[in-house]
């Protein structure tokens, strides 16, 4: 008897990549899902995990939205006969009324795109992008505290678990 496959299977492997930065250095409000346009060669790479995520951004152009600077670093094998650039402007797919809100609040309210994880849905890569406002220095510190007190705390209720 065949064992059933699991929701990991089917999807064809969860996330790719996380950009922890993005959380970092901004206040991120709301978030949407973006399709990206690629060529197959980067899909192999996707797969293999050959991924860097951490300095790309989203910006607007002529009323469409591109990936800029995710890297995405050719498979020898995968790509003998293309010339593959690593570092290609890829475009982000959503749909019309979208692509209107975003731009609206980045030229109005000064919010900017941000990508903030890549992964499979449906054998598909998708970009879950934030539209973010920038964190000040204070804001990060918080942040950073509140992490340690939350990691103190855990650590404190395991201690005291293992006691009783």
């Amino acid at each position: 008897m065949a064992k059933p496959k699991d929701k990991k299977d089917k999807d064809g492997g969860g996330t790719i990549a996380l950009n922890k930065r993005a959380r970092y250095d901004y206040h991120i409000d709301d978030r949407y899902e973006a399709g990206l346009a690629l060529q197959g060669w980067e899909v192999k790479s996707l797969r293999a995990g050959r991924v860097n995520f951490g300095d790309s951004y989203a910006l607007i152009k002529a009323g469409e939205l591109f990936l800029f600077g995710a890297q995405i670093t050719p498979l020898i094998q995968a790509s003998t006969h293309v010339i593959a650039d690593d570092r290609r402007t890829r475009k982000l797919l959503l749909h019309r009324e979208e692509i209107d809100k975003l731009i609206g609040a980045v030229e109005r309210k000064g919010y900017t795109i941000v990508p903030t994880a890549l992964y499979w849905k449906n054998n598909r890569v998708k970009v879950e992008i934030g539209l973010a406002r920038g964190k000040q220095e204070h804001d990060k510190r918080e942040t950073e505290k509140e992490r340690d007190w939350n990691r103190e705390k855990q650590r404190t209720m395991r201690s005291h678990n293992r006691d009783a």
